[in-house]
């Protein structure tokens, strides 16, 4: 699903979809993705994360994870149980996902990179949203800086978002070494912050990024978006990145900052150090996401991400139907030793 390397950033006058492996990759993803969610895409409002609307409905028994500003006070001290007011789904609904498209995407050791498997769920989340009136616009995170999209309804909105994004040249062989300080989580956590401002009526957020820095400074924004919106992140994984391979003296390059590495990994005790720390900070994400109130969905480069999209929108159903909180979707195993 790659876009050619050469191809130029869509401009005023540059039309995206002029480059037919552009039109042949929309074409293929599109048929992939409404393929195998044909089934999901029926009904109105049941798609990935449906909006929880603002129109109050009836109520019913609190149950963990609900959200606690929407306590119904009075059948709660009439009955002595805690209630909550269930609340009507807007009849239309906007969605903006911001993709992190920056350096650490262009990565990949399984089936596809990391920069595919984000625009391929930018796919799966729009098909899943776009009905009539339903409008997606996105917030789009490169090497350059960020990029808006602005926010168009239905399918053919949806198209041509899919082709400014294949379109976007992928840079992390020719980008200028950055600092430390300049390095992809700030600019989350910038570009979180650009979904709030300015205010956007109430809907359906989502992230898709790797969430690899150690610097967890988009939390508190993401936090904040939650406050208003119902967020869904959706974390990109490549299983090289879980584990280090046992080759010898490995020549690495960190795509954000264009720093050289050399790391020996000869060393059993290096290789376990590393698997470690990486299933620690998954852990740490993981925690960061709940805490920020954000649904939570792990996409591998190696497994069948459109059935792990599939598992997620049963179960979030599931849940809804039970009148509790959109679960966290299982984490995929990761190997530790």
């Amino acid at each position: 699903m790659s876009a050619d390397r050469s191809s130029p950033e869509p401009g005023a006058h540059q039309q995206p979809a002029a480059d037919p492996s552009i039109a042949r990759t929309l074409r293929r993803l599109e048929l992939t993705v409404t393929r195998r969610l044909d089934g999901l895409l029926l009904g109105d409002h049941l798609g990935l994360v449906p909006g929880s609307g603002t129109e109050k409905a009836e109520s019913r028994a609190y149950h963990v994870g609900d959200d606690v500003r929407r306590m119904d006070w009075a059948v709660t001290a009439r009955t002595t149980v805690p209630h909550v007011h269930d609340l009507i789904a807007d009849r239309e609904l906007e969605t903006w996902i911001l993709v992190d498209l920056t350096a650490s995407l262009e990565f990949g050791t399984a089936t596809m990179e990391k920069r595919d498997l984000a625009v391929a769920a930018v796919a799966a989340v729009g098909y899943l949203t776009a009905r009539s009136g339903n409008r997606l616009g996105a917030y789009v995170l490169t090497g350059s800086g960020p990029r808006m999209i602005p926010a168009r309804a239905g399918r053919d909105g949806l198209r041509a978002l899919l082709r400014t994004l294949l379109a976007i040249p992928r840079s992390a062989l020719d980008r200028p070494r950055r600092s430390p300080d300049t390095a992809a989580a700030t600019n989350l956590a910038a570009a979180v912050n650009g979904l709030r401002n300015p205010p956007r009526r109430r809907g359906l957020a989502v992230v898709i990024s790797d969430f690899l820095s150690t610097d967890m400074s988009w939390e508190q924004p993401l936090r904040a978006l939650a406050g208003r919106h119902q967020v869904l992140a959706i974390e990109i994984i490549d299983p090289g990145e879980l584990e280090l391979p046992a080759v010898g003296l490995l020549h690495v390059v960190d795509p954000e900052t264009g720093a050289l590495l050399e790391v020996p990994t000869s060393s059993r005790r290096l290789r376990d150090s590393y698997a470690r720390a990486a299933a620690a900070h998954r852990r740490d994400v993981d925690a960061a996401l709940r805490r920020a109130g954000a649904g939570h969905l792990v996409l591998r480069t190696d497994s069948d991400w459109l059935s792990d999209i599939v598992r997620f929108v049963l179960a979030t159903r599931r849940s809804r139907g039970a009148g509790r909180r959109p679960p966290v979707a299982p984490r995929p195993a990761e190997t530790t030793r």
